[in-house]
């Protein structure tokens, strides 16, 4: 398990698509093909069957759409808060270009410098940051920073490192075939997983000009991302079942304060009580 709980943390998830430019350039395909027909030749050249018709492409042959953060900051007087940072964002956000996106995201994080967590992030939402970084012409050298050693620097390339943390590789020591999903062990464990979008839903959405849904579907895997971390730091006794109670006391009021704006959040909350029952913040008392 982790060893360490760091005073800045972003729990983050990023959502992405097909590449229609990836699959002209790859397949010959000319301008007149539309972006909806290329997307599906190039789930055709990645093995769609009838089962399914849209597989998982490598990470290089899509666009990223949308990162989120949900950002623990412990300050040096004691307190704690919690934010929410989103790409695209803004009133212009669905002009944002991918570069915009990318290279906002790691340059911010070359310069905070968070201990950064996700759900199998070392094998997709990391791996596709930093390939799309690099097919995009992208320098961002605060972030790719190597130190001599651990104690000189972060190092988010370090596999078994404290700077980024995969809370599937904790969860499942050694891999195999019984790797549990976010949505599996979040649910199981009380916290919304998937709700009314999934994840191969999404390039339809963007096909459909829907990036205002993929954004709130993204927030919201965010959001368990970070529950379920602070689940598994209290597992791992970082946390204390008191400290722990307050923690998520913590983020169902950061909830309360998101749902004015966000009805996507407020339903999340919703799930979170059912799922819950007794255990709830909202039904305990915190000090």
């Amino acid at each position: 398990m982790f060893k360490t709980v760091k005073n800045l943390v972003w729990a983050f998830d990023a959502e992405w698509i097909p590449d229609p430019k990836a699959g002209r350039l790859l397949y010959h395909l000319g301008d007149e093909v539309s972006d909806a027909e290329v997307i599906q030749e190039m789930w055709r050249q990645g093995g769609a069957t009838e089962d399914n018709p849209a597989p998982y492409l490598k990470t290089v042959l899509c666009r990223l759409v949308s990162v989120v953060v949900v950002q623990r900051l412990a300050h040096k007087d004691g307190r704690v808060t919690l934010n929410l940072l989103t790409l695209p964002h803004g009133p212009d956000f669905a002009a944002e270009t991918e570069a915009t996106i990318v290279g906002t995201f790691l340059d911010a994080m070359g310069e905070r410098q968070p201990q950064l967590v996700g759900y199998n992030s070392l094998g997709a939402d990391l791996r596709i940051l930093v390939q799309r970084g690099i097919v995009l012409g992208l320098s961002s050298p605060k972030f790719a920073f190597r130190p001599n050693k651990p104690w000189e620097g972060v190092d988010y390339f370090a596999r078994g490192g404290e700077s980024h943390l995969d809370l599937k590789e904790y969860a499942t020591p050694g891999w195999g075939s019984g790797s549990p999903s976010l949505h599996e062990l979040a649910v199981l464990s009380g916290i919304p997983g998937k709700m009314e979008t999934k994840g191969d839903q999404v390039a339809q959405l963007w096909l459909a000009g829907r990036l205002d849904e993929i954004i709130a579907y993204n927030e919201c895997d965010a959001l368990t991302t970070y529950l379920l971390w602070l689940r598994m730091a209290h597992f791992a006794g970082h946390f204390s079942g008191e400290a722990y109670a307050v923690e998520q006391g913590r983020v169902w009021q950061f909830i309360q304060q998101l749902s004015e704006q966000k009805p996507h959040v407020a339903r999340f909350g919703a799930l979170w009580v059912e799922l819950a029952g007794e255990k709830h913040p909202s039904r305990a008392h915190l000090v």
